[in-house]
């Protein structure tokens, strides 16, 4: 999965020069920033570095899960599409998990720091996210489905998912229906509140429709970028360890166990005495009419 990804740099990075060139050209001179580029990109070869010796653990899980497996997928045509569909699910699932359980999200912010919304964005990819999420795709390989074709498909999601991070395209027509789209994605970057927690999908948008997490992109309501309390430094260590720092300082302020465990397990922004909200109850207090334009507090947790 590393090696596909690093073949795949100087494409991301002709395409990143590409995607800028087409936004100077349309006066669009906001949507990248020099700092946060290169704070994302930093972001994006740290995570390859310390995901080596995840991936050789991982591939070896995998592995000896396949040996107990229940069903020999072969690796033909209709495998790969079971496992495409399969592969996407798990994702689904894990990354709507990253953004409705604390623990998880503390990984997983990072991705979602930048004010800007571009090719760069997407490296912008966790150093510790890897070591949490892993669980969500074991039934793969014990429904019989290879290890090394888990790993491929799992860059494969990476690589399509990277080309979604743009606002240069505004529409697939009807793709938008199955696929995750440019529109679909930028709606789960956004901050805006009706937009929090919603389009959670790797390749296909199916999974959101049909588990209720969907929203549509609205041209009265225009994604602004970033999470509620906005960082105020491009420095990758920070980038990818400050969430981790407020969650242990929640849990360590915390009154009686309880507390302290549901600050890990509750979704962001959950708090005891009702501080802070998480994004459920900001939609409910702000729902109807009202919502289409504002934001979350900046006293929340970050949310998206």
């Amino acid at each position: 999965m590393d090696a596909l990804i690093i073949f795949a740099i100087p494409v991301f990075v002709v395409s990143m020069l590409i995607e800028w060139a087409i936004a100077r050209k349309r006066h669009h001179h906001d949507v990248y920033e020099r700092r946060d580029t290169w704070a994302s990109i930093a972001m994006g070869l740290g995570s390859v570095v310390v995901g080596v010796p995840f991936r050789l653990g991982f591939l070896w899980v995998l592995s000896k899960l396949y040996e107990h497996r229940l069903f020999t997928i072969p690796n033909s045509a209709w495998g790969f599409v079971a496992l495409l569909f399969a592969e996407d699910l798990c994702y689904y699932w894990s990354h709507r998990t990253n953004h409705e359980v604390r623990l998880f999200w503390a990984a997983h912010v990072n991705h979602h720091s930048s004010q800007h919304y571009n090719l760069a964005t997407a490296v912008r990819q966790s150093w510790t996210q890897p070591y949490l999420m892993w669980v969500f795709w074991l039934p793969l390989p014990l429904l019989g489905f290879s290890p090394a074709l888990i790993l491929v498909q799992q860059a494969i999601s990476l690589l399509y998912q990277f080309f979604i991070h743009t606002q240069e395209v505004k529409t697939l027509g009807p793709l938008e229906w199955v696929l995750n789209t440019p529109s679909h994605h930028r709606v789960h970057h956004a901050v805006n509140l009706r937009y929090l927690d919603r389009n959670h999908a790797g390749i296909f948008i199916i999974w959101d429709r049909l588990f209720g997490t969907f929203q549509q992109e609205r041209a009265d309501d225009p994604c602004e970028y970033g999470i509620t309390t906005n960082l105020r430094t491009f420095h990758p260590w920070h980038i990818a360890f400050h969430e981790w720092r407020g969650l242990a300082r929640d849990v360590r302020r915390a009154p009686g166990l309880w507390n302290k465990v549901r600050y890990v397990f509750a979704p962001p922004g959950f708090s005891h005495d009702g501080s802070t909200l998480t994004s459920k109850q900001l939609q409910a207090r702000l729902a109807g009419p009202v919502v289409a334009n504002l934001r979350a507090p900046t006293q929340s947790r970050p949310l998206v």
